[in-house]
């Protein structure tokens, strides 16, 4: 399954996928409307940026590609990276976006993930691509 993500100044999201190894798609960090053209199903990784209530946890970035309609259509599932130090906003970009766009929230990592965090993801994905398999791709006009 293809990955696409978002990492902001921090670079602590692309930190975590360059130590995964997999292929991935880099959402651009400046607003732009050149977003990257998704053709197959995807997982989407995205960091959070919650305020202390939770508010703007999803970055403007992300939020503009999952705008548009053929992204959204092949998003399957979400990864979200947070800071445990924020309590019960860790990971909140996950909740959010799982929950507006309809797919499961497949995983959580603080910073920029441990070594069990990437043999987790690894091996989830894997798990999670053979099962979407089996499920029909279901487009709506």
């Amino acid at each position: 399954m293809q990955l696409v993500y978002f990492s902001g100044g921090s670079g602590n999201t692309a930190r975590m996928i360059a130590r995964l190894g997999l292929p991935a798609t880099r959402l651009p960090l400046r607003s732009s409307t050149d977003q990257p053209q998704v053709t197959a199903p995807f997982v989407l990784v995205c960091p959070t940026y919650a305020d202390g209530m939770g508010r703007h946890a999803v970055p403007k970035q992300v939020i503009r590609f999952l705008n548009l309609p053929a992204s959204r259509a092949l998003l399957r599932g979400v990864i979200a990276g947070g800071n445990r130090n924020f309590g019960a906003t860790f990971a909140r970009a996950g909740e959010v976006i799982a929950a507006k766009c309809a797919v499961p929230l497949l995983y959580r990592f603080e910073l920029a993930g441990t070594d069990t965090d990437l043999l987790n993801i690894r091996s989830g994905l894997a798990r999670f691509t053979a099962a979407q398999k089996d499920i029909p791709c279901l487009m709506t006009a």
